[in-house]
């Protein structure tokens, strides 16, 4: 990856506008909306933050005609990458009033909507009403807006945005040397990915690789939820699941024993589909930035696994 300090924006290659929303949960401090800026800037970013990104309603980031508001201006406006502030909740609440064929339209001009967690509700309903593709990625707050910075994160979220980024590896398990996949990559944050079921916000993806991730969810929780997407059809249905982090649970006294390696194992054994594990990606500080919706192919060589599309 070439330095940015050596070049003036005007010889930036196209595609540098940035601009940050707050679609779903409050920031409660503009601190780290600050650094964020400061560190994207430094990155080469052209940054702008959305004029409702600090507002407040309850927990959301404004009310929901705000929040629909900015969501639709940020669309219209079409910036290269539309980064959230930040996840919580309140998308949800949005999904059934968004205008997708402006987003879509956004998508078609250039705009990667990027982020995780509450994000993906976002970016599944893109996927499920208009076929369009996002990125799953770092947001503003928690992660530029860390005090730490993670070393991988920013540079593997300015590749990927620059189109220089074109697979991603990691190590997973022994026992799936050799396997060789294509299918639509897609997924995101476990709970948020299970509320979608049923409705026509939920993506119908055949033949896909599914990622998921989530936070302060017991391993019985996760196993609940994968298990309702596998008695759904859903697992059944992809040629692939992986496994993100799943992190900042409490251990029970009843566990006795049972585990995410229990978890895993268990879903092994009701299932052919491959489950692979290791995938940095969640609610930690080291975190890819994976296109959602776009067909990839995934290789294992050993305990190495490929991702490119």
């Amino acid at each position: 990856m070439h330095s940015h300090h050596d070049h003036h924006h005007d010889d930036e290659p196209a595609g540098r506008s940035l601009t940050i929303l707050s679609p779903a949960g409050v920031v409660a401090s503009a601190a780290p909306l600050r650094r964020a800026v400061k560190r994207l800037t430094a990155l080469g970013f052209e940054v702008s933050v959305d004029e409702s990104a600090l507002a407040k309603h309850q927990r959301f980031a404004g009310d929901d005609d705000l929040r629909l508001a900015a969501l639709h201006r940020v669309a219209g406006q079409a910036p290269s990458i539309a980064m959230a502030a930040r996840g919580g909740y309140g998308l949800t609440r949005l999904l059934d009033r968004i205008d997708w064929k402006l987003l879509a339209h956004s998508v078609e001009h250039g705009t990667r909507w990027v982020g995780y967690s509450d994000m993906t509700a976002l970016q599944l309903g893109l996927l499920a009403h208009a076929k369009a593709a996002s990125w799953a990625g770092p947001m503003a707050c928690g992660d530029f807006g860390a005090e730490v910075l993670d070393e991988v994160t920013p540079d593997c979220f300015s590749e990927a945005m620059t189109g220089e980024l074109e697979a991603v590896g990691f190590r997973t398990e022994a026992g799936f040397d050799g396997l060789e996949l294509k299918g639509t990559l897609w997924g995101g944050n476990l709970c948020v990915l299970n509320a979608l079921l049923g409705t026509p916000h939920f993506p119908k993806v055949k033949g896909g690789i599914l990622f998921v991730e989530d936070v302060n969810e017991h391993p019985y929780r996760i196993e609940r939820s994968l298990l309702q997407l596998h008695q759904a059809g859903v697992l059944g249905a992809q040629k692939a699941v992986v496994l993100g982090a799943f992190t900042e649970f409490r251990k029970s006294p009843l566990d006795r024993g049972y585990t995410l390696k229990s978890m895993v194992e268990h879903l092994r054994s009701v299932t052919k589909v491959p489950i692979l594990t290791g995938l940095p990606f969640g609610h930690v500080p080291t975190k890819l930035t994976l296109p959602v919706g776009r067909k990839v192919t995934l290789l294992v060589d050993g305990r190495n696994v490929l991702i490119g599309w």
